[in-house]
């Protein structure tokens, strides 16, 4: 049996298969495909007929040269480069071992032990370059799947980036008084994502971008509901001008006012957050200071509640909050423990808002807030009813880009993030979950 012959059917098999050229290059899979079969033919001839050896053997070492040449010099070839080059000293070898056999009998004879030698060492090289390549193969798939996630990560802040541009370009219109300040506003929002974008990782920079969407887009809800309500108001104040009753109009000037005053409240709220969050981009400006745990958990959750609320009209739960009056100020950042607060309401809010799609009737949300000073620590508890925590994973929800959430409905770094914060402060977050009943987090906090 003819050894080139067997060699150019794995070649052409190898390449076909890696290749993938039935779906890819179908043009190029006639040709291999070709060759195949001729391959086989000339073996099946070799074991059967035995054709004149010196006719066989040289249209083997045409059809590997060439394909050889084919494979080295194409850019379609360019993934299998390795195992080419992996088979040449063999294919080399073959053909000088044929080349001297036809020149002379005696010089092959004499040659022959270190032709065998050669040929041994050439599937050493065969093996050895496999292997290399296995392993090449293994570590390119390991970055490939890295750079697929960071794709999602980016692909996901680029379209809460642009889902929040729309937002405040659209909303700002109705706002003619209020264009300037929230135009700057998205200018230092920018400004922020750039800085993050030098000075952390991509899968960071995506979820502090859904951080800073999900904080900002409240205070711009109100300024937008209080707008429409004044325009509302406006009109029905020029309909009583018209119809000369001024003391209607004078209580509906009140009210435009009092909406005013508000929007002028919220649309600073925006401000600060934005400012928060530059200052948040900063990690060598970020200093703690005495910080009331008590308005922070009430603000971020009523902030969280609305904001679902906003973003879906049926979403409604009932909220507890028991705070501990003693406890005084505690030095943290505000602005990171304000963000591990969020997202765990946030997240209590979501685990009950799931769990009345499933039961409908005689289910009643609730998500409670509680905060207590033990010994040297403050505990800030979140507490909700849902469906709670398979057991099975309750240790993976603190690794990144772990979610038990639909695909595209979160990205798997809020809970780490958080739990990178709190460790930053020098305390610990505990969970306690059971399926059916409920999810309670605990952030532990130092006093001192």
């Amino acid at each position: 049996m003819h050894f080139d012959f067997v060699l150019l059917i794995i070649i052409f098999t190898y390449l076909r298969k890696n290749l993938q050229t039935k779906i890819l290059l179908p043009e190029l899979d006639k040709l291999l495909s070709a060759g195949l079969i001729i391959s086989i033919v000339f073996l099946a001839m070799e074991l059967i007929v035995k054709p004149t050896r010196n006719f066989t053997v040289w249209i083997a070492h045409a059809m590997l040269l060439y394909i050889i040449y084919v494979a080295l010099t194409k850019k379609e070839f360019k993934p299998v480069k390795p195992f080419i080059y992996a088979i040449l000293p063999i294919v080399v070898i073959n053909l000088i071992e044929d080349v001297t056999k036809l020149i002379s009998t005696s010089f092959y004879n004499e040659w022959n032990s270190y032709y065998s030698a050669a040929n041994t060492c050439a599937v050493i090289w065969v093996i050895a370059m496999m292997f290399i390549n296995k392993k090449q193969k293994k570590a390119l798939e390991i970055e490939r799947q890295k750079a697929i996630e960071r794709g999602k990560e980016l692909k996901m802040s680029e379209t809460l980036k642009a889902a929040l541009e729309v937002q405040v370009v659209e909303r700002t219109a109705e706002l003619l008084g209020q264009k300037a300040a929230l135009e700057q506003t998205l200018e230092e929002l920018k400004s922020t994502q750039s800085q993050l974008i030098q000075s952390e990782k991509m899968a960071s920079l995506g979820e502090l971008t859904a951080g800073i969407a999900h904080e900002i887009q409240n205070p711009l809800n109100f300024v937008n509901n209080f707008s429409e309500v004044s325009n509302e108001l406006i009109e029905e104040m020029n309909m009583a001008m018209a119809a000369g009753n001024v003391e209607e109009a004078k209580a509906l000037a009140n009210d435009i006012q009092q909406n005013l005053e508000k929007i002028l409240h919220h649309g600073k709220r925006a401000d600060a957050i934005v400012k928060g969050m530059l200052q948040h981009s900063r990690s060598s400006s970020r200093q703690k200071e005495p910080t009331d745990i008590n308005v922070l958990a009430d603000e971020y959750l009523r902030l969280a509640y609305h904001g679902l609320r906003a973003k879906d009209k049926s979403f409604n739960a009932a909220m507890k909050t028991n705070f501990d009056d003693t406890m005084g100020t505690v030095n943290v950042i505000p602005q990171d423990i304000g963000r591990v607060i969020l997202n765990l309401i946030t997240n209590a809010f979501y685990a009950v808002n799931e769990r009345k799609k499933m039961q409908p009737e005689g289910y009643e949300p609730t998500v409670s807030v509680s905060t207590k000073k033990e010994n040297n620590k403050v505990l800030i508890s979140v507490k909700d009813n849902g469906n709670g925590i398979p057991q099975k994973i309750i240790d993976k929800i603190f690794q990144p880009f772990f979610t038990t959430k639909p695909t595209g409905s979160g990205t798997g770094l809020g809970l780490s993030l958080s739990y990178d914060i709190v460790k930053a402060h020098g305390g610990e977050i505990k969970v306690e979950s059971k399926e059916g009943e409920g999810t309670e987090l605990v952030v532990m906090l130092p006093l001192v």
